[in-house]
């Protein structure tokens, strides 16, 4: 929890750790069915959704969600031209608790959906779940991986454990595809 946040990350990930191909882009080799219902599930009970500026969710529902969308674009926070349901936020200088109040929130789910940046900065402020989806017969050699090569490794298994949460035992959602719930130990 971040004051009266519940935080809750969301993602599909290779077998080798990796969100997206060498270009940055999602292949449909890790679009799945039963990972999309979970995803949409997860977000339908948020709060607010989490993103960079490069990832999206590309649902129906998603213009209708309060947003906030990280960039270094502005100082602190500012309206977000595209969707007036979201704010534009620099978490240099504006907390979280700042970015939802300025979204009407004063506490509730934050749902964080990515990309590595955002995922990365959120392992520091502290995750309630991270649910990890893995296409396990997927490897995306030189991809972009779930957090930050440069500041974690990109290991999303050792990074969450480096940060104190511990794994559940994997439920097989689909043929090929398994969710880790990692969740603080205790």
């Amino acid at each position: 929890m971040i004051g009266a946040y519940r935080i809750e990350a969301y993602v599909i990930a290779s077998a080798d750790g990796m969100l997206a191909d060498v270009h940055g882009v999602q292949p449909a080799s890790l679009h799945f069915a039963a990972d999309q219902r979970q995803f949409e599930k997860g977000l339908d009970r948020a709060d607010v959704v989490v993103n960079g500026r490069r990832s999206q969710e590309g649902d129906a529902n998603a213009t209708k969600r309060r947003r906030l969308v990280l960039t270094r674009q502005v100082a602190s926070l500012a309206p977000d031209p595209d969707n007036p349901k979201a704010r534009l936020w620099n978490p240099l200088g504006a907390s979280l608790e700042a970015a939802c109040a300025a979204l009407g929130l004063k506490s509730g789910a934050v749902a964080v959906i990515g990309g590595p940046q955002v995922f990365t900065l959120f392992v520091k402020l502290g995750y309630d779940c991270f649910y990890l989806s893995r296409a396990v017969n997927v490897r995306l050699p030189g991809g972009l991986p779930v957090f930050s090569r440069e500041r974690l490794g990109g290991d999303p298994d050792a990074t969450l454990s480096a940060a104190g949460l511990r794994a559940r035992p994997p439920v097989w959602l689909e043929d090929g595809l398994t969710l880790t719930d990692w969740v603080p130990a205790e």
